[in-house]
């Protein structure tokens, strides 16, 4: 941590990295592992909408990444804004209780597995599961203003010239503080497209004096800059500056991308930096799916996460289209690369 930028919400990102052995575990993609066991996320709320029809499939997908050894589960809260559950027709009341619903889901699946590690007398199952008692955290997520319009634009971060600071704080206000009330431990502030909605996300944190850590994970379409053409240096800057924020990073970007995304982020964070790609498959907005065949395969894809962890990374998971297999896979190479350190500590 930086000179001025250490604080109590700091510890809780350094104790996991230092229980964890240097370096921590993200989950992996929602919507698709959804999509998978059934479910039809056709529509405006996506993965959010699961929140409402089947709460089951969202815990059973939170269980998988914990038994493929993640460290860190984010909630299904990403699309989930009170505005948008307004608009499907529920009160304020009850779109707050649905926020909060989405990090309860989070907990029952931690308090599961923990009672399946108890349970259990060695590391693993004998099936590939991973039952090992470790400190797993829930970050509650909240998607960008881009995410709610559902319209693609959290990856071109263009809000239209009309858009101002105080607007986006206004929108995201009520729901951070019902996600910081939930029981989560920390809130991940994710894809944000560009500086602006950095700026509001730093300013909401301090205004309404929220207890919980966040972090800020951004992302880049061209390895560069921030989706919308805004410097990622001046993004991340913002994130460094909060001494709420106790990690920054990139998500929801191909790989190929990642390690000069890195380098670029340690010029100006002294914070931990987390990374969660997608699998380098390409989202058309216009049709709403991904376009197969345009991403890297799982055992490609966890070769790139030795390189990102020596220019500077310390938690790695996945984003869109990536699985628990993926991030078993991540597991395994973090935990070689924590043993192979260890002697040296």
């Amino acid at each position: 941590m930086g000179p001025g930028n250490v604080e109590p919400t700091s510890s809780l990102m350094t104790d996991l990295l230092r229980k964890a052995g240097g370096f921590a575990v993200i989950d992996g993609g929602l919507a698709t592992e959804l999509e998978r066991h059934g479910a039809d996320l056709n529509d405006p709320l996506w993965s959010a909408k699961c929140l409402l029809t089947s709460p089951h499939l969202v815990r059973r997908v939170h269980l998988d990444y914990l038994e493929a050894g993640a460290d860190i589960i984010i909630t299904a809260s990403y699309q989930a804004t009170i505005q948008g559950f307004e608009a499907k027709g529920f009160s304020q009341g009850e779109s707050e209780a649905l926020l909060k619903k989405s990090v309860e889901i989070a907990l029952e699946a931690r308090d599961i597995y923990n009672g399946l590690c108890s349970d259990c007398v060695s590391d693993g199952a004998g099936d590939g599961r991973i039952l090992k008692h470790r400190s797993i955290l829930v970050a509650a997520s909240v998607g960008s203003y881009g995410a709610y319009l559902a319209d693609g634009s959290e990856y071109s971060g263009n809000y239209g010239d009309a858009m101002n600071l105080e607007y986006l704080k206004d929108f995201h206000r009520r729901r951070v503080q019902v996600l910081a009330d939930s029981g989560a431990d920390l809130i991940a502030f994710e894809t944000v497209p560009n500086k602006l909605e950095a700026q509001a996300y730093a300013q909401l944190l301090e205004e309404e004096k929220i207890k919980i850590p966040a972090w800020f994970s951004f992302n880049s379409k061209d390895g560069v800059n921030v989706v919308s053409g805004d410097s990622l240096l001046e993004c991340v800057a913002i994130a460094e500056a909060s001494k709420k924020v106790v990690a920054v990073g990139i998500n929801c970007t191909p790989p190929r991308f990642i390690h000069d995304l890195i380098l670029s982020m340690k010029k100006v964070t002294s914070k931990p930096i987390l990374i969660y790609p997608n699998s380098g498959e390409r989202y058309d907005a216009d049709q709403k799916e991904w376009v197969q065949n345009t991403g890297v395969r799982d055992e490609d894809f966890v070769s790139y996460v030795n390189t990102w962890c020596e220019v500077g990374a310390s938690l790695v998971g996945g984003c869109c289209r990536t699985t628990p297999n993926t991030i078993r896979a991540i597991y395994r190479t973090l935990s070689n690369r924590s043993a192979a350190l260890s002697p040296l500590k």
